[in-house]
């Protein structure tokens, strides 16, 4: 159940137009649908204002179509993160309503007749060079399912100082950003002393043999010198999109 349908039901039990045992009958659910596989958090939305995610490595097609499944029994979305074209094709196959994301390796199930919230605030991901691409595109599809306005702009790497300046209108929109960076992951520094708002550090696997598959990037944001970068694990475009939310929340 999702908070809005909550809200929703108690309205009603209040006006009248819903009596009360039907009321305990919806919430006399368990807090998640158990499966044969997975036990699925169907009120996490209720929780945290949105619902469950799903990470698709090491589950098989009939293992997502389950899950999705069951959140979309409980009137909520299913998001799949990291999911391959095998997953993709049976949950097209399963249900009607699929968007996916061949380069962010995501995709969105929604129920039938569900109405998204209006996006609000600006979350603004950037990235240092194309490479970074399937990072970015995951963190923009996760953002964009979790009701946030969003853009995204590629290639501002440090390499060329000009490029980044010349996105500053974009800059000075966003209420969020999200840099994300492979290489020696310089650019959440140089966002971070231009602009006044929180600014969330990717660091990718892109780079040659000292990169160490994003640990250098990963170090140096770490040690940046500009005050407030927050970092989140090497890869992980979901991880900045999910806290990119929780800060932009206050806007809804």
């Amino acid at each position: 159940m999702e908070r809005s349908r909550l809200i929703t039901l108690l309205e009603e039990v209040a006006r009248g137009d819903t009596d009360v045992p039907t009321a305990v009958q919806a919430l006399a659910r368990l807090p998640f649908a158990t499966l044969e596989h997975a036990r699925v958090d169907t009120h996490r939305a209720v929780r945290r204002g949105f619902p469950e995610t799903i990470y698709g490595p090491g589950k098989t097609p009939e293992q997502l179509v389950a899950i999705s499944g069951a959140l979309l029994a409980s009137g909520q979305p299913a998001l799949v993160t990291r999911i391959d074209a095998a997953g993709v094709r049976a949950l097209a196959t399963a249900f009607e309503d699929v968007e996916s994301d061949d380069v962010a390796r995501c995709a969105l199930v929604v129920p039938k007749g569900y109405v998204a919230p209006e996006p609000v605030g600006h979350i603004l991901i950037v990235t240092a060079g194309t490479a970074d691409l399937p990072v970015a595109r995951e963190a923009l599809f996760v953002a964009r399912s979790l009701g946030n306005t969003t853009r995204l702009e590629v290639d501002c790497g440090v390499a060329g100082l000009h490029r980044l300046l010349g996105i500053t209108d974009a800059l000075q929109q966003a209420r969020v950003i999200i840099a994300v960076a492979g290489m020696e992951g310089a650019l959440p520094t140089v966002l971070a002393g231009l602009v006044s708002v929180p600014v969330i550090a990717v660091p990718t696997s892109v780079g040659y043999g000292a990169s160490f598959e994003g640990l250098s990037a990963l170090l140096s944001m770490l040690s940046s010198c500009a005050e407030g970068v927050t970092v989140v694990n090497i890869d992980n475009g979901f991880g900045a999109a999910v806290a990119a939310t929780l800060i932009n929340r206050p806007a809804r």
